[in-house]
């Protein structure tokens, strides 16, 4: 028996990979924090570095994090006069007093390589946002921001959550509403995905860009949840996508997830101008991820 469980903890393990976490709604926000422990316990070695507080809507901006002189969001850490600070009982949840951007680049450069022995983060996540990233969001978007140069000036792949369902809440909120857990395991789901198609992970200079439905009705259950390769922005004047579910143009994000039955929007992401990637790239995932992906009804 116990060779078995041994076993089992071993295969159980195959897949873990560093991942570095980011956000942009600060580093004690519940969606964050429940993804974080959903990543743990999924078996990933998993560091979060996120703003001290709400850094919504802050897109691409980047600037050396200076000392915190009041109180973290939700009183999550006392005034330290430091740039920087984690959490001492918990010392994988981190925060930079500046930016989402920011506090990826930290995340990848300073923090988390004293955790890896100076070995590389695998993968970059952000989010769940509260609230979505569609179409023109994706362009102020601190949650994309923070993804979008983990890929395009760290050449990590990365990926974007945001959740439509808003609503902040504190790290320590009592009981876990179910939209929190229910994104913390809808984006694991995608993650774990992502990580057994193999490296490299994705293509060179993406990201995905995910969008999960609102937390009402059967989308209360995460085992009901779809996903759907989707589009960023409109395709009038774009090439042509991958062929996908008989069209060579794929669904808005916002259509996808407006569309009734938890279906959660994964859009390509070209990571130099946040837009859709090329119809090559977009195939490189889908066919990666082929087991994955459903049309729309």
């Amino acid at each position: 028996m116990r060779t078995q469980l041994l076993l089992a903890a071993l295969l159980g393990s195959v897949n873990a990979i560093r991942i570095i976490h980011a956000n942009d709604d600060g580093w004690a926000e519940l969606y964050t924090r429940s993804f974080h422990e959903a990543l743990l316990a999924a078996g990933h070695d998993t560091v979060l570095s996120a703003p001290a507080e709400n850094k919504s809507g802050t897109g691409s901006s980047d600037a050396e994090p200076s000392p915190r002189t009041t109180a973290c969001q939700y009183n999550s850490c006392a005034p330290s006069n430091a740039p920087i600070g984690r959490n001492e009982s918990s010392p994988r949840l981190n925060w930079v007093n500046s930016f989402p951007l920011t506090s990826m680049r930290y995340g990848i450069d300073v923090i988390s390589p004293s955790f890896w022995n100076n070995e590389p983060a695998e993968l970059a996540v952000s989010g769940p946002n509260v609230g979505s990233n569609l179409y023109a969001q994706v362009h102020f978007s601190g949650t994309v921001g923070s993804a979008v140069f983990a890929s395009k000036e760290r050449k990590i792949p990365a990926i974007a959550f945001s959740g439509l369902t808003g609503g902040t809440l504190a790290w320590n909120t009592t009981p876990v509403p179910t939209r929190s857990l229910v994104y913390a395991q809808v984006a694991s789901k995608l993650v774990d995905a992502v990580v057994a198609a193999g490296k490299p992970y994705l293509p060179e200079d993406v990201f995905l860009n995910v969008n999960l439905p609102k937390v009402e009705g059967e989308c209360t259950d995460a085992s009901k949840y779809k996903f759907v390769l989707s589009r960023i922005n409109l395709g009038v004047f774009s090439q042509k996508d991958v062929a996908q579910c008989g069209s060579d143009r794929l669904p808005m994000e916002a259509v996808v997830t407006g569309t009734k039955g938890c279906y959660v929007s994964v859009s390509v992401g070209d990571a130099n101008d946040k837009t859709t990637a090329s119809a090559d790239k977009q195939k490189i995932v889908r066919d990666k991820l082929q087991g994955l992906f459903t049309c729309l009804p």
